[in-house]
């Protein structure tokens, strides 16, 4: 256990956790909705910490960045836990799974970060959960990698609370967030989870300056209606036109065993919607479309970066980042 940082005590030996926008009120020896955070005595601390699951090279592509590098790998690891319970959940081995009891790898952040320098990483990424209920040890990580020149990419279910926003926001360069629907009743029943701190924090993140893209599966019957995908893409064009915006498809895991596969019609018609609200950049996942995974310059439409499988070629970008037949200066990290 490692003593946490971001929570605040309250009488009678409660304490509060920071961590994410659930802002847990735990008594003495509970747990909080992660099942990653304890109280001990009135003090919070973390279960996971230097616990890491993963730790592997993963391409950007596959976070899914497709504005920050292209063609670079990441270190990517998360720990067991998650502060959501989603029926469709990948990961849920990791992250619904035993959450105090796992085999994980014990690791220290400077470790992570020698690892990440002899892999040859362009920098570490905390995904396959929730990184929010792991912030002080993504933060330490963080924190170092940026002293060895590293980037920093969360993969997040945008849950974060305000002060771990302001808490890793000096380290973190990128972050793909996942809008999962546009409904808050698909957040709680499906979800275990609310929208709204979602919706806030995509804001806020594109708007701070950490490249931010965001990512919606799709799952047939539950959250592809016309309506909703419009309030998506209208969402998204609000804050700026310029977010990418990744629609995956699903395939049946977890609890959601009988839900069909997304079908590649629907991908293409939730593409559509996503280009007639005005956003600049719309990728299809979880599938193979190159045509749909190639990002176009949105002035002139000359092919800016070619992907396949899960690799990114530049092929129109100058190192500025602007598109070399016109010009356009095209949203992203590039070089």
């Amino acid at each position: 256990m490692k003593l946490a940082k971001l929570y605040k005590k309250l009488k009678d030996n409660q304490v509060q956790c920071l961590a994410c926008a659930w802002r847990c009120c735990l008594a003495e020896g509970k747990t909080g909705i992660c099942g990653t955070r304890i109280n001990q005595k009135g003090k919070l601390y973390s279960l996971v910490y230097g616990r890491a699951v993963g730790l592997q090279l993963d391409p950007v592509e596959k976070k899914p960045l497709f504005h920050f590098l292209p063609g670079k790998y990441l270190l990517s690891f998360g720990t067991i836990g998650c502060n959501f319970g989603c029926k469709f959940c990948q990961n849920w081995t990791q992250s619904q799974g035993n959450k105090a009891q796992n085999a994980s790898t014990n690791i220290t952040p400077k470790e992570i970060v020698k690892l990440a320098e002899a892999e040859k990483a362009a920098g570490i990424a905390y995904t396959y959960n929730e990184p929010a209920i792991f912030i002080e040890f993504a933060h330490d990580t963080a924190k170092l990698a940026r002293e060895k020149g590293l980037k920093n990419v969360f993969v997040s279910n945008g849950f974060e609370s305000v002060e771990s926003f302001q808490y890793i926001k000096p380290y973190l360069d990128a972050i793909n967030i996942d809008l999962k629907s546009f409904s808050n009743k698909f957040y709680t029943q499906i979800c275990k989870a609310k929208i709204e701190p979602v919706k806030a924090n995509i804001k806020k993140y594109f708007l701070s300056g950490i490249s931010t893209e965001v990512t919606t599966l799709l799952i047939p019957q539950h959250n592809d209606s016309d309506e909703e995908l419009k309030q998506t893409a209208q969402f998204l064009t609000s804050i700026s036109k310029d977010i990418p915006w990744h629609i995956s498809a699903f395939h049946p895991d977890y609890q959601m065993l009988n839900v069909p596969v997304t079908r590649h019609e629907d991908l293409l018609r939730a593409y559509k919607i996503g280009k007639q609200a005005g956003l600049n950049y719309v990728y299809l996942g979880n599938i193979t479309d190159p045509e749909h995974s190639t990002t176009i310059c949105p002035q002139c439409q000359a092919v800016l970066v070619d992907r396949v499988n899960y690799q990114g070629v530049i092929k129109g970008l100058n190192k500025k980042g602007r598109c070399q037949q016109c010009r356009e200066k095209i949203y992203g990290v590039w070089h």
